[in-house]
């Protein structure tokens, strides 16, 4: 039986359990502030809406999702259960009561249960993603930022810049339109990002969306125009993020077989968390 929540206090017990195991636990419950976030906050957020599944009066499921009505869009902030009927009856609902609308899934990628009901409904997953954290320090050349190629950014017409509207229109050409996050909605949501842009002859050839608002911040997209890539841009933008976000904590996740980006990260301070990882399936409901 699936019941609306209003509170999540009295089943702290049954979160936690289900959160220490390696197999289901809830990969944007691994922090304490995703926990106060994601979870303790959300009887409080009107966009939020939490759900628990019971078989009698065993909860053996709890869900929380955020719903936005004007766009038509779910996302999954907390899903977690070992019970195969649960995740049944929580996409059985969300198909009938939410039915035409965009759902986003992150869960664990050894979830197996979730996984195999959204193959089944036809889903679209990404790549597996590594979680890593900033766990050190690297210095930057003099204090200043540096590409690949050793050359300092602001020189030979490269340089990284912080988002300004004259740049509106180059910035979103090139932005990714997957995902929620397209370039509008960053662009208006200033206290939750920070923008930053390759640019080379005043030409925006790059750009880095990282939010700056929490105590852990990670970079939600990162992109090199083709032409312009294995000159630096990404090592000098994600560089410049790590400076402005001092002294806060940041991650990052990036696809498990993109060794070559794993390999930059961790010149650049990050070390991969284990046990953290994650996947996303996007599906029409």
């Amino acid at each position: 039986m699936l019941k609306q929540l209003t509170s999540v206090k009295e089943y702290m017990d049954f979160i936690n359990e289900i959160n220490r195991d390696p197999s289901f636990s809830d990969p944007m419950l691994s922090s304490e502030e995703q926990i106060r976030c994601n979870l303790l906050a959300a009887p409080d957020k009107p966009t939020n809406r939490i759900w628990g599944i019971f078989e009698g009066t065993e909860l053996v499921g709890l869900f929380v999702f955020l719903v936005l009505e004007e766009e038509a869009y779910l996302e999954m902030l907390v899903g977690l259960s070992r019970n195969l009927n649960a995740y049944k009856e929580m996409l059985s609902f969300l198909k009938e009561t939410y039915k035409g609308w965009q759902a986003d899934f992150v869960y664990n990628p050894k979830n197996h249960l979730l996984h195999s009901l959204l193959a089944d409904e036809r889903a679209r997953f990404e790549a597996e993603q590594q979680k890593m954290v900033l766990e050190r320090d690297v210095a930057c050349q003099g204090g200043r930022q540096i590409d690949l190629e050793g050359e300092i950014s602001g020189q030979g017409g490269r340089q990284i810049e912080l988002y300004s509207p004259k740049y509106r229109e180059q910035y979103t050409a090139i932005h990714s339109r997957d995902g929620y996050w397209t370039a509008d909605k960053v662009i208006d949501t200033p206290d939750r990002f920070r923008i930053l842009l390759a640019l080379e002859q005043d030409r925006v050839v790059g750009y880095m969306d990282v939010t700056h608002k929490y105590e852990e911040n990670e970079p939600y997209d990162l992109f090199v125009a083709e032409a312009y890539r294995r000159k630096g841009y990404g090592r000098a933008m994600l560089s410049r993020a790590i400076e402005l976000n001092r002294p806060k904590a940041m991650m990052l996740l990036v696809d498990t077989d993109n060794t070559a980006a794993i390999s930059l990260y961790e010149s650049l301070g990050f070390a991969k968390a284990v046990g953290e990882n994650n996947m996303t399936a996007h599906a029409l409901l």
